[in-house]
């Protein structure tokens, strides 16, 4: 599975193993410079950039709003990366520390972690709070790109 990807991180193809640079901002999504397929696009982002990394981004993005300290924040972090990884190509994992964008968690009326919100053209068209498996993710996510 991928790992927390930051704006010099590496990740590891699920097709071949190559490791790939991801780009923070792109204007289609990361190829294996390999195999060619999709990666799972995790990144972080806070207040001074989410527009650009987020509400910018051509693909529908989820986003984790988090706090490190947060024990189910911890707990639903692998499902949300093997979420990305099997979604690799339609959407985009955007990793918010509320700690660090106290901006961010007041717009978007954050008060329980995890929060869990999907964009679609910046715009919020699914909301979710609280862990869940990969797989209740992977139906909910799926769901609100369906909207």
């Amino acid at each position: 599975m991928p790992s927390k990807v930051t704006e010099s991180s590496v990740v590891q193809c699920p097709n071949c193993g190559r490791r790939n640079r991801l780009p923070r901002t792109a204007s289609g999504v990361p190829r294996c410079g390999d195999c060619h397929q999709s990666l799972p696009w995790i990144i972080e982002a806070g207040d001074d950039d989410f527009t650009e990394v987020a509400e910018a981004a051509r693909i529908p993005v989820l986003v984790d709003f988090w706090a490190e300290w947060c024990g189910p924040c911890r707990m639903v972090t692998p499902a949300l990366e093997q979420v990305a990884e099997e979604l690799a190509g339609r959407i985009k994992l955007v990793k918010v520390n509320v700690d660090e964008a106290p901006g961010l968690s007041e717009r978007f009326g954050v008060q329980t972690i995890p929060t869990l919100a999907v964009l679609k053209q910046g715009q919020v068209v699914g909301r979710q709070r609280g862990a869940a498996p990969a797989s209740e993710l992977r139906e909910w996510v799926g769901d609100a790109l369906a909207r």
